[in-house]
């Protein structure tokens, strides 16, 4: 999504959380359902390494297009301490939406949050409450029903809601 959404413009780069995240190849801790606070300080280092990509690329006349799972309130406190113009956009699909991806794309991602007795459904139902509880600033789709150009297309429609003072 992010790659088709910095395609669109003239001068564009992608920083993608994922890369950020396999840049620590040894040591390397992952979240996960049970609290590590050594998860959190690399997660948090990641955030920032993103942040400080993005505002390079600004300052070189680039826009700057970051993918990054994040969730609740840390989320505008973030986009906040960017020392650059910045948008946000929040790409919340159904539940429903979620799983029928997540079983057609296959993969592991939900896997490590599955309660005990719980199903991936229950997992992504968790992540949902996450997203529920972050502040409602810049742009927010459903994407639910509408595929990758779509949805770009979108954003771009309303580009101006995404703007974050």
């Amino acid at each position: 999504m992010g790659q088709a959404l910095a395609r669109r413009f003239d001068r564009a780069a992608f920083v993608e959380g994922d890369a950020l995240w396999q840049m620590i190849v040894a040591g390397r801790r992952d979240m996960s359902a049970s609290v590590d606070p050594e998860a959190e300080r690399q997660l948090a280092l990641r955030y920032r390494h993103g942040a400080l990509l993005c505002e390079s690329f600004v300052q070189a006349g680039f826009s700057a297009v970051h993918v990054e799972n994040m969730y609740g309130p840390i989320v505008e406190a973030h986009v906040r301490t960017l020392r650059c113009p910045r948008s946000l956009v929040v790409l919340r699909p159904s539940i429903d939406a979620i799983e029928r991806r997540y079983l057609e794309r296959g993969g592991e991602a939900y896997r490590p949050w599955i309660p005990l007795g719980g199903s991936i459904r229950d997992a992504i139902r968790r992540f949902d409450e996450w997203i529920a509880e972050t502040p409602p600033v810049g742009l927010w789709i459903d994407s639910s029903d509408i595929d990758v150009d779509a949805t770009v297309d979108e954003i771009l429609a309303r580009w101006p809601e995404s703007f974050v003072d």
